[in-house]
């Protein structure tokens, strides 16, 4: 059995990239990689039969090549996966594997391959619609006339005239997905005003034909609270490991 990995440009792996899209119903986080050139793809051969692809990108600086956070082999031929993925590793000598735990291939890859497993993130999906009423806030689009103390903001909850939130959600993940992200100012926090954003934003969201879903640090216990009472559930983690070192593949 002949195992070829070579690196080759995004055309020559969409159509493998479109069957691992289609075939895991999430937000992948890493998409943007691909669109922004943040990656590096390699084709996997097997016996000159094309079987699936990778993708790695850096860790810590975007110009490293250290990380592997894309693995995918067709089904009739995941039997092999034990025999690609070491030789694929050896390739790009990847350091680290980033994985989404929804992503179950290459999370078994990770659990298998790696030492000092940890999670980073929690991934959050729409699962009801919330009713939170907040009759005194206003849900707005911002305007060119207000005053915010950041850019990025598409969004705004405003009580009595005073801006208290601000959020919106990127667009630069796979289809259909919108990532929603918000921000309370400090003397308004802890009174619901985030939930009730993030309950908006789920529906402007779906206005324009897109699913929400959003993400957060492990340890930020405040989002993850906020994120649950707008009517999301955690779908998976962002696990990062340290690949074992090993003897070189042949």
């Amino acid at each position: 059995m002949e195992i070829v990995v070579t690196q080759t440009g995004q055309e020559e792996i969409s159509h493998f990239r479109r069957q691992f899209l289609n075939e895991n119903h999430f937000q992948f986080i890493y998409n943007k990689c691909h669109d922004y050139g943040w990656a590096d793809t390699y084709l996997f051969m097997l016996d000159g039969i094309q079987v699936g692809y990778g993708a790695v990108w850096g860790t810590d600086r975007r110009q490293d090549r250290d990380s592997i956070f894309e693995f995918y082999i067709i089904p009739p031929f995941r039997k092999f996966t034990n025999q690609i993925f070491p030789q694929f590793q050896a390739r790009v000598r990847g350091e680290y594997i980033e994985s989404q735990s929804n992503d179950f291939l290459l999370t078994s890859m990770l659990y298998e391959y790696c030492d000092a497993v940890r999670a980073e993130a929690i991934l959050f999906e729409d699962h009801y619609k919330s009713e939170l009423k907040l009759p005194d806030v206003l849900f707005r689009k911002v305007s060119e006339f207000d005053q915010l103390a950041g850019d990025g903001y598409d969004y705004l909850l405003e009580h009595d005239g005073e801006i208290v939130a601000t959020g919106g959600f990127m667009l630069n993940y796979n289809f259909p997905y919108a990532d929603i992200y918000m921000q309370v100012n400090e003397p308004f926090r802890r009174k619901g005003l985030g939930s009730f954003l993030v309950q908006e934003l789920k529906a402007e969201a779906y206005r324009i034909g897109r699913v929400p879903a959003a993400r957060c640090n492990i340890d930020n216990k405040i989002s993850k609270a906020t994120l649950l009472k707008a009517g999301f559930k955690i779908c998976g983690f962002r696990l990062k490991g340290n690949i074992q070192k090993t003897e070189n593949v042949s």
